[in-house]
């Protein structure tokens, strides 16, 4: 386990950011000499002393008001990112666990990424895939922020390379040796053998095919997407790749949403997030559950360890 901290980073602090990792710290005691916590000065000073390192963002009088978010907040969520990116570059942290923040308020500041996920990549380099574990469901984007489309032109080799090997990082890390790897088929029934769709056989499966010797559990063509999630709930898979957000999405938080971690592997740092949002009207009724958080940390701790390995 890396001797550096984790950051903890409090997304949007008008959301539920801070009152989940103030949660995770009341739960784990044990964990507060090997975590950082990064958001505004007011919000630090309610944490316990023991937390290896408090560092505020933002404006030093800033407050946030739960449930009412601003501009202001989206200034800090942005601040707290930077400095996380900058602390993992300079060898300060071991990774990044990030708390939900707002789109559209960070759209209003001028924040130019679509999400957080571009945002790590753009400050660290590499190529970014969004994936999602800590459920019963392991499972890779090909595609994510983008609009439905445009994804079969985006589809090419490398991106499905780049994904696959994703599902197979997702499943290593959790301690699988050879993970066995389901592609969801752009279209219904995974084109039907050309009659709902070419895109499979023109393109996809010719791809998948070429990635069989590298990644032996990769079935090598594409599979219904209606059937393949409820096969690997079944244990046929460890990891799915869908090729668009809501394909992907949609099963996943329809089982593991309390509990799924989002990922993103591809960069040379570890990044995780709570895969929720900022739940601006559950702010400050202490209903927000702590639990997707708290699989955050420990993924990332893992990937920690993986990273070191390699």
């Amino acid at each position: 386990m890396s001797a550096l901290p984790l950051a903890l980073i409090c997304g949007d602090p008008a959301g539920v950011g801070p009152e989940i990792i103030a949660a995770w710290l009341a739960a784990r005691p044990e964990e507060h000499g090997r975590v950082a916590v990064i958001g505004p000065a007011r919000w630090l000073e309610t944490l316990p002393a023991t937390v290896a390192a408090k560092i505020p963002v933002g404006l030093d009088d800033f407050a946030a008001t739960p449930g009412r978010p601003d501009g202001d907040g989206a200034l800090v969520a942005w601040a707290a990112m930077e400095r996380a990116a900058r602390g993992v570059q300079s060898g300060e942290f071991a990774g990044v666990v990030t708390g939900p923040v707002s789109k559209e308020r960070l759209a209003a500041i001028g924040y130019p990424y679509p999400g957080q996920t571009e945002f790590f990549a753009a400050r660290w380099g590499g190529d970014p895939v969004m994936a999602f574990c800590g459920g019963r469901l392991r499972v890779a984007l090909a595609t994510w922020h983008v609009p439905l489309c445009e994804v079969p032109q985006l589809l090419g080799p490398q991106l499905l390379q780049r994904t696959v090997a994703a599902a197979d990082l997702l499943a290593r890390a959790d301690g699988i040796a050879a993970p066995r790897i389901g592609v969801c088929g752009l279209n219904p029934h995974a084109g039907e053998n050309g009659v709902l769709g070419r895109e499979e056989i023109d393109f996809i499966n010719p791809a998948l095919a070429r990635l069989h010797a590298d990644f032996p559990g990769l079935v090598a063509g594409c599979l219904p997407g209606d059937t393949l999630f409820a096969r690997a709930l079944r244990g046929e898979f460890d990891a799915v790749v869908a090729l668009y957000h809501d394909q992907g999405l949609a099963p996943l938080k329809t089982v593991d949403f309390d509990e799924a971690v989002n990922v993103t592997l591809g960069l040379p740092f570890v990044r995780t997030s709570p895969d929720h949002g900022t739940a601006f009207a559950l702010a400050g009724q202490g209903k927000a559950s702590a639990r997707s958080f708290a699989n955050a940390v420990a993924v990332a701790w893992r990937l920690v360890a993986l990273h070191a390995r390699a």
